[in-house]
């Protein structure tokens, strides 16, 4: 038997039933198609100013020439296998990235995302104390997996299946606080970002991350430092926790380890023992990634990227002085909040439809500045001449 429809008929069925998106995302009416280094332009040719860097994610520009170069070749020649067989790339990333981040000690697990990361952190800080407690601080963001979000001070974002987790939250810089928590003796595992960025671009005082440090090793438990958004140069240092001169059990990176690409780690202290099936991944580290992270590193080294963002992030924080209505600049290097007195959507808004420049945001009242670690100081310049044009006639 034969079966007929009409040809309007049809195409009404599968326009019907044509996917959507699951509708998690509140967007901007605008569609990157090209980029480089700090410039972005949109479908219309609309030319922007990347001073956000998709979330710290761009570290060493658009579509570098080395990054592009590096990540062609590669998958001219492989692009995945599993972590079954030897790949010689993630030695040759641990290797570099041992060597530029002074960590040449420590042993490093691949991932695909900041969230994965910390949520191996944790089971690998679980499985050798064999406790399950772990401490965060208020106003953390350490990804929206299981662990991860539990761990993140936002009810709204934790579902009651991840509330199950057991988690303290603690005041930021308050070591009396984290005293009084630590020394329980129960907690597995405390985490600290370098810098808070969704909460604010919040410093950790040096006292305090010295003091977090003493703690977690007098009680046997796990420093983590969760350098996600403010390491791999970003703070002026290779990681933000390097102004405190300590060095956490296990560090997590992610972001700007790519430069777009998924790629993201877990450095691990030499008091941890690898175990085979511990920890594991299908896609992590895999060829493609490992060439993406390999070209950052060679780029962040050659073009002195990690002095640039703290040479350059000085330049912003000074150049932002003395704008209208601006209550506090927080940060380090190229992760700077300019806190104003009044809500920032707007402004954020006309900065970018009006001036051509994309910005983030750390709450209502903060504007988030995250650019690629190769902006310029006449970038800079153009941005604080917008933000003075905006803020007069906000």
């Amino acid at each position: 038997m034969k079966y007929k429809c009409k040809q309007r008929y049809c195409h009404q069925i599968i326009k019907k039933y044509n996917m959507k998106l699951f509708d998690v995302y509140p967007l901007y009416d605008i569609e990157p198609v090209k980029a480089h280094l700090t410039t972005i332009w949109d479908k219309d040719g609309n030319k922007y100013l990347d001073f956000y860097g998709g979330h710290a994610v761009i570290s060493i520009g658009h579509t570098h020439p080395h990054y592009v170069k590096t990540i062609s070749e590669q998958l001219g020649k492989i692009g995945f296998y599993s972590n079954s067989v030897k790949n010689q790339l993630q030695l040759d990333v641990a290797e570099k990235l041992g060597k530029l981040s002074g960590y040449e000690d420590y042993t490093l697990f691949f991932c695909n995302s900041g969230a994965e990361a910390n949520e191996n952190a944790f089971k690998l800080a679980s499985f050798t104390n064999k406790r399950s407690k772990v401490i965060a601080f208020s106003q953390s963001f350490h990804g929206r997996t299981s662990g991860a979000v539990a761990a993140t001070d936002n009810p709204t974002i934790v579902s009651p299946f991840n509330a199950m987790h057991n988690i303290d939250f603690l005041p930021w810089n308050d070591v009396v606080a984290a005293e009084t928590a630590i020394s329980k003796g129960d907690a597995s595992a405390v985490i600290i970002e370098g810098v808070q960025g969704v909460g604010g671009i919040n410093v950790p005082d040096t006292a305090f991350l010295k003091a977090l440090k003493s703690l977690t090793k007098q009680y046997g438990t796990y420093l983590i430092l969760d350098e996600i958004q403010s390491g791999y140069g970003r703070s002026g240092k290779f990681f933000a926790h390097q102004y405190a001169a300590i060095r956490p059990d296990i560090i997590t990176v992610a972001k700007g380890m790519g430069n777009g690409f998924p790629i993201a780690g877990v450095l691990i202290s030499p008091v941890f023992t690898a175990a085979y099936g511990m920890l594991g991944t299908t896609f992590g580290g895999n060829h493609l990634a490992c060439a993406a992270a390999q070209a950052v590193l060679d780029v962040i080294e050659d073009e002195n990227l990690i002095q640039n963002a703290a040479e350059v992030g000085d330049y912003l924080m000074k150049a932002a002085k003395g704008l209208k209505g601006l209550k506090e600049i927080r940060g380090m290097g190229l992760i700077v909040g300019l806190e104003f007195e009044f809500p920032v959507a707007a402004v954020r808004k006309k900065l970018l439809f009006e001036e051509g420049i994309f910005t983030g945001y750390s709450g209502k009242n903060t504007i988030r500045l995250l650019p690629p670690l190769c902006i310029t100081k006449n970038e800079v310049d153009r941005l604080i001449s917008s933000l003075k044009i905006v803020l007069e006639n906000n």
